[in-house]
């Protein structure tokens, strides 16, 4: 990510960045340090897997660390509740139609907290993209890998998401 580039996170995003990174730094991780110390205490390090394998997952943990660290220091965070818009923006739940008359309720929310079951897609997604700055009624072409599809807007609400 540029650094002049904002990213945007919904309140509950936030918050399960910040949990995540809790549970890693205060549970995972010392459990971790404390699994390599007894590892250690067995001998050679060398032909030890539990050793070599805790080592490797410590890594993996700081990494994730460092991640999450700089991600929530960076985060812009945007309560859709407090939105007084009438098109499409971050944090909007937006209801569309698709040419085959299917009809799908999208949340547009930060890259950190796309969940495609729950239909969470991210404002940088091709969809959400698309999507930005409309209003309803609008018919929008989406450019995919499978080839372009025309959605409709038929709803714009900014509320909280439910977690």
């Amino acid at each position: 990510m540029n650094a002049r580039e904002r990213s945007y996170i919904t309140p509950g995003g936030l918050l399960r960045l910040q949990a995540e990174y809790d549970t890693l730094r205060h549970e995972e991780r010392p459990k971790v340090v404390e699994e390599v110390s007894a590892a250690a205490a067995l001998g050679d390090r060398s032909e030890n897997a539990e050793y070599i394998y805790g080592k490797k997952r410590l890594r993996e943990i700081d990494r994730r660390l460092r991640y999450l660290a700089n991600r929530i220091e960076n985060v812009v965070q945007v309560d859709p509740a407090a939105m007084k818009r009438r098109d499409v923006s971050f944090g909007a739940t937006v209801t569309v139609e698709y040419e085959d008359g299917r009809e799908v309720t999208y949340h547009i929310v930060g890259i950190d907290e796309v969940d495609v079951p729950r239909n969470r897609i991210s404002y940088k997604s091709p969809v959400g993209r698309a999507l930005m700055g409309k209003n309803t009624g609008d018919v929008v072409v989406v450019h995919r890998p499978a080839g372009p599809v025309e959605l409709e807007v038929l709803g714009i609400e900014y509320r909280r998401l439910d977690d």
